[in-house]
């Protein structure tokens, strides 16, 4: 029997999807160090300045700026030597008219200076008295007390992702707690009565389980992880049990169906007898991917994907990983790794559908292209030789040889 999809852009389907999703956002408290890629449940605010001191941008000498005033290298001004601030300590020592403290990159300000003149802009005369060559005005070369943040400031917001750079920002203000969204259960099923688990030797007609590793192992990268696996024939009773036991434990199920039609129509039939509202979108205007089933039971995404891997994992890309971001309170998911790149060769494509195609970055003389991988989208390899993907817009033809593309780096 023929298969017939109402499809849609995959923007338009998770606009669909997300309008029958009210995410129940669950919140822990993690260590702060290992809390990468995690999303934020609440804002956080800054008790304390930072930096919680004034302190010198260079290794100079603390001054009163007015003290320099008209300095030249013909006309130096004199000032005297009080003390020195090693990096992490402090002095008692204060910064009077015509006296100046020696600082490092980092050291303390001391009381009475307002400027820093830099070691390059003064000369020695002796122990106790430098020459200042060069003026410095109040301020320069000083990092004021709170430049950075201030106290009471709000520094994240609820549902940023943290990133390295944001795990540094919270240890520097002392917070090494954070609360933030649980990572979202999913339950992966892989269906088809040809497919067998990797330990097996297939038999003619069967197939190792790839989807199953592959999807568990993209998941991995987010803020989610696997709860339950399943792999069951062809079987609407067996997928049945399997679905609802899935559901039972997770926040979300994905199932990849087996390259049969009849599993494809299984998947369907088993997510609206689930529950409501059921299917919601049965087609993507997309390649590779078009036999996508998105739906929800009982206010949990239930994704019905291609058998073949290459189908699956882009609209894991398109579709998934945008999903679980969304359900763990983040409405923006994180932009892709991207490169331009010359494309080598012509990519042909149909109006009405976005198409995907894997590509192999090369470097020459300086100059980055990308060179088209062409396949069946049920050969894994296809990806393991690609660096990337090109993808096509709904309302081109293709893209043509020479033009400049933008590549999704397959990391």
């Amino acid at each position: 029997m023929p298969e017939f999809f109402n499809v849609l852009p995959p923007d338009q389907a998770i606009t669909l999807l997300f309008e029958h999703l009210q995410p129940e956002i669950e919140s822990e408290i993690v260590a702060t160090e290992s809390s990468l890629g995690r999303i934020l449940c609440a804002d956080i605010t800054s008790s304390e300045n930072l930096p919680l001191f004034a302190r010198s941008s260079m290794d100079g000498f603390a001054v009163k700026a007015d003290d320099t005033f008209g300095a030249s290298g013909s006309l130096p001004a004199y000032l005297t030597v009080k003390a020195e601030v090693p990096v992490g300590k402090t002095t008692k020592a204060i910064v009077q008219t015509g006296t100046s403290i020696k600082v490092h990159t980092g050291s303390a300000l001391p009381n009475g200076a307002n400027a820093v003149v830099i070691m390059e802009n003064t000369q020695s005369v002796d122990e106790n008295t430098i020459e200042v060559l060069k003026p410095v005005a109040p301020g320069e070369n000083i990092i004021p007390e709170g430049e950075e943040i201030k106290a009471k400031t709000t520094v994240f917001h609820k549902g940023t992702i943290v990133r390295a750079q944001d795990i540094g920002g919270l240890m520097a203000l002392g917070i090494t707690e954070i609360a933030v969204t649980r990572k979202v259960r999913i339950a992966l099923i892989s269906t088809g009565d040809e497919v067998i688990r990797p330990t097996r030797t297939p038999l003619p007609g069967q197939v190792r389980d790839i989807n199953s590793y592959t999807l568990a192992s993209l998941i991995q990268k987010y803020p989610a992880f696997t709860v339950k696996s399943h792999l069951v024939g062809d079987n609407l009773n067996q997928l049945k049990k399997a679905a609802q036991e899935s559901l039972e434990l997770a926040d979300m199920l994905i199932i990849s169906a087996g390259s049969s039609v009849s599993s494809r129509d299984l998947t369907s039939t088993i997510v609206n007898e689930l529950g409501t509202p059921g299917v919601i979108v049965h087609g993507l205007a997309i390649k590779p991917g078009k036999p996508t089933i998105l739906g929800v039971v009982e206010n949990k995404p239930v994704f019905g994907l291609p058998g073949n891997p290459v189908s699956a994992i882009n609209v894991f890309d398109l579709i998934v990983r945008p999903t679980i971001y969304y359900m763990g309170g983040c409405n923006l998911s994180p932009y892709p790794n991207t490169q331009k790149a010359v494309l080598l060769k012509n990519i042909p494509s149909a109006p009405g559908r976005e198409d995907y195609v894997q590509v192999k970055l090369i470097s020459d003389n300086g100059e980055l292209f990308a060179e088209p991988v062409f396949g069946e989208s049920n050969l894994i390899y296809l990806l393991v030789r690609s660096d990337g993907t090109v993808g096509v817009p709904l309302d081109k033809n293709g893209l043509y040889a020479g033009e400049e593309v933008t590549v999704y780096i397959n990391d």
